[in-house]
């Protein structure tokens, strides 16, 4: 019985083979080791692997295969038609050497620049699948002994708090970023392509962007992993997923911890992300900059840990963002050292012209925060510009607990918007509210709950703060200002009108509910418990209509 159940799984191997063979042949399945591939981790592949994807397009498409190894190589491309399988234990391994990499002449670009890893140019019908992993070496195309400073370029140490102590490495230099040297492209690219799917692989140490898509149609992404640990998340500009113009895109149950942004969309629509985790020396997610337009995009059911900022909406050219949601999300960010952009916000959706050439600048308007809890060394930041003035914002069931941390007198105190035309405005100083918006125009406040850690620096101050603003809605605010004893208030309105406040409460111990300056067309007061508060406002004389309130006590 034993040797014939021997005899039967001897054929069924052989049989196996023989398919598989069959297959190869007939165009469906290519096994790189077919065409002349090593796997151990030294002999260049490059030429084996395009081989063997040109081979699988040309006979119509099926998949390329990687069986459990190390397989070094310089550039690859990506054909209609092909997907890459890749076996548990199999390795793609970017080469360390730069000439390993294709020149190209980049559009707008003088000079040639080196191709990435993996490129996918007007393909179709494209996939990267299994469980083994792409490796970019990132650590090789940096100077591990030298921090990326770019002092006086995007910023100016005069206008911070810090002042010429600002980004000083006696504070730390542990979360980099590092120098970057000359450094192949990102590790994969795809340019005006359809029909993409990327799933189970491991994506890792990239040397500037990692997943690059740009002008390409109905993308889906699951149970991807990306890092860049090999270089403990310090190679600059190493974004997890960037998104260029690109519609119909499906991201879930990804797990991104890189240094740069984590996923970064910089134009395009119908978008959805989904039961991810991730974490960011710079932002988790990030939408907009200076790119294309953006609208109808959903970010839900995300876990944001270990970050530099959380959520971030920004516009800084011509693009306008609009019809973005956000919901079900716990972030915990805190203040890194080095050049990374952000100080700690759990939320900032920002306004501001970036170049000196741009003469028109886009909008923000209809985004959506639902059901946010957040534990962050500063607070949520809305700052738009007289040019841009930001609109329909709702910030609903949003909790924001504001902590201490190592860092906060060698960074903190400090509004961080780069990149900003303006320099005195990139990174200045300024008093951290737990929420802060100028400049804007029908904002929904409904459920906002504000909590402070003990013995903050005196540069905390507002539980809200508004300045120049019009048709405001505060529905059931939580919270005061974080010093009892520091004159601030648990609400401070400058240069606006058309606001009404209601159901909101007093924390105990603080001084002025309200505090109003300029604020005009008030609307109402109504229903608000202010036990816990030594005075309603500041001057006494409420510019609202007040009824239903439960006056402090005496």
């Amino acid at each position: 019985m034993k040797k014939c159940m021997q005899r039967l799984v001897t054929l069924a191997f052989v049989f196996t083979l023989g398919a598989s063979v069959q297959a190869q042949s007939a165009g469906g399945f290519r096994d790189v080791a077919g065409f002349g591939a090593k796997a151990d981790g030294r002999t260049l592949n490059t030429k084996a692997i395009n081989q063997a994807i040109s081979a699988c397009s040309r006979a119509g498409g099926g998949t390329v295969f990687f069986p459990a190894g190390e397989y070094l190589s310089g550039s690859i491309e990506l054909l209609k038609n092909v997907t890459l399988y890749l076996e548990a234990g199999a390795v793609i391994a970017g080469s360390t050497n730069l000439e390993d990499y294709a020149l190209e002449k980049a559009p707008g670009r003088a000079a040639p620049t080196r191709a990435g890893l993996l490129t996918a140019r007007n393909a179709n019908n494209i996939a990267i699948t299994g469980r083994g992993v792409i490796e970019g070496n990132g650590m090789f195309f940096v100077d591990p002994t030298k921090l990326k400073l770019r002092e006086a370029l995007d910023y100016d140490k005069k206008y911070t708090r810090q002042g010429e102590d600002f980004m000083n490495p006696k504070f730390g230099t542990a979360d980099g970023p590092l120098e970057p040297k000359d450094r192949p492209n990102n590790l994969l690219r795809f340019f005006n392509c359809t029909n993409i799917l990327i799933s189970g692989v491991t994506i890792q140490n990239s040397p500037i962007w990692t997943v690059n898509f740009v002008q390409c149609e109905r993308v889906n992404m699951t149970g991807v992993a990306i890092n860049s640990f090999g270089s403990g998340r310090r190679v600059p500009n190493d974004d997890g997923i960037d998104l260029v113009e690109t519609k119909y895109v499906h991201i879930s149950d990804c797990d991104i911890q890189n240094g740069d942004d984590g996923i970064a969309v910089l134009g395009g629509e119908k978008i959805t992300v989904a039961n991810c985790t991730l974490s960011s020396r710079s932002a988790a997610v990030r939408v907009g900059f200076a790119g294309a337009d953006i609208r109808d995009c959903v970010f839900a059911n995300l876990v944001i840990f270990d970050s530099n900022r959380g959520l971030a909406v920004n516009v800084r050219g011509s693009n306008s963002i609009e019809n973005v949601l956000f919901s079900d999300i716990v972030i915990k960010t805190r203040l890194v050292t080095g050049h990374w952009w952000g100080k700690g916000e759990p939320i900032q959706v920002s306004a501001v012209p970036w170049k000196a050439q741009i003469d028109h600048i886009g909008h923000i308007k209809n985004v959506r925060f639902r059901n946010i809890t957040a534990e962050s060394p500063s607070g949520i930041i809305v700052y738009g510009c007289e040019q841009s003035v930001i609109k329909d914002l709702l910030f609903q069931d949003v909790k924001v607990r504001i902590n201490n941390g190592p860092l906060q007198e060698s960074y903190g105190g400090n509004f961080d918007l780069r990149g900003c035309r303006d320099v005195a405005k990139a990174v200045f100083a300024h008093d951290i509210p737990a929420f802060y918006g100028r400049y804007v125009d029908g904002v929904k406040i409904d459920g906002l709950e504000v909590e402070w850690a003990e013995g903050l620096p005196p540069f905390f101050s507002h539980g809200m703060q508004l300045e120049d603003f019009k048709n405001i809605d505060i529905d059931g605010f939580s919270g005061g200002p974080a010093h009892a004893d520091g004159g601030k208030a648990a609400i401070a309105l400058s240069r606006g009108g058309k606001v009404s406040i209601r159901n909101c409460k007093a924390a105990r111990g603080t001084g002025v509910f309200v505090a109003v300056a300029e604020v005009v067309d008030g609307g109402l007061f109504v229903n608000n418990d202010l036990g816990e508060a030594r005075m309603v406002c500041e001057p006494e004389k409420l510019p609202f209509v007040a009824s239903g309130n439960l006056m402090p006590r005496k």
